[in-house]
């Protein structure tokens, strides 16, 4: 089999690692309008009649107190089936703070065609507090829209770069489930060819992996 050398679109999807283990999430495009925020319940006011030695009813309560094994998030077949050519255990990246926030990587090139999987997860204090940061993230993406039926809320966006001539196309998943997001990114090119995978293949791919893996958090609960 003939080496292949690396072009720079593949090798400039290696150093984005460092960064999202060092700084949490990247995201890479424009503005978009964020969802309509969840109702909330103002706190009940303290009667006359309550007893000072009453329980605080101020306490947060968080669904999620940890975040689950990234690289086991994902079933075996389904990276099979997305990274063609991976070692199907993952990489887990290094994090700063591990309880609360893990990511696993799959990436491989299988002849000329090359895709990249990453699954993350970041646990937060609050319902709110996840929430809020799930719309900072969407005021960085352009385009793409809702996916029903995905933790509390969940969106997808999926975008074509070109470098050289080579295309590349990345879709990205971002699901807030109570007080966790779980974010997936799934990129995707043919050296050969030059092309990119279709937004339908790359789309399909990165939601499939990100209801496997709000199920693998849903399932890890308490």
């Amino acid at each position: 089999m003939r080496s292949l050398p690396l072009p720079l679109a593949l090798t400039a999807r290696l150093s984005p690692v460092v960064v999202l283990a060092a700084a949490g999430w990247a995201l890479s495009s424009g503005p978009l309008a964020a969802p309509q925020a969840a109702e909330h319940k103002p706190a009940e006011e303290k009667t006359g009649t309550q007893s000072a030695s009453a329980p605080s009813t101020s306490t947060v309560s968080k669904a999620y107190s940890a975040a689950p094994a990234p690289c086991e998030s994902v079933a075996k077949k389904t990276i099979e089936s997305l990274v063609p050519g991976a070692k199907t255990a993952g990489k887990e990246i290094p994090s700063t703070d591990s309880e609360l926030r893990r990511t696993c990587s799959w990436n491989a090139l299988k002849g000329y065609d090359y895709r990249w999987l990453d699954v993350s997860y970041e646990v937060m204090e609050s319902d709110d507090a996840a929430e809020k940061s799930y719309e900072a993230h969407l005021d960085k993406k352009s385009g793409g829209g809702a996916v029903p039926g995905l933790g509390d809320s969940a969106y997808s966006v999926v975008n074509l770069t070109t470098e050289d001539k080579q295309e590349t196309r990345e879709g990205v998943v971002i699901a807030r489930a109570s007080n966790a997001l779980v974010m997936i990114t799934y990129n995707g090119s043919d050296f050969e060819s030059k092309k990119a995978p279709s937004t339908d293949t790359i789309n399909k791919g990165a939601i499939k992996a990100a209801k496997e893996a709000v199920a693998a958090l849903e399932s890890d609960k308490g």
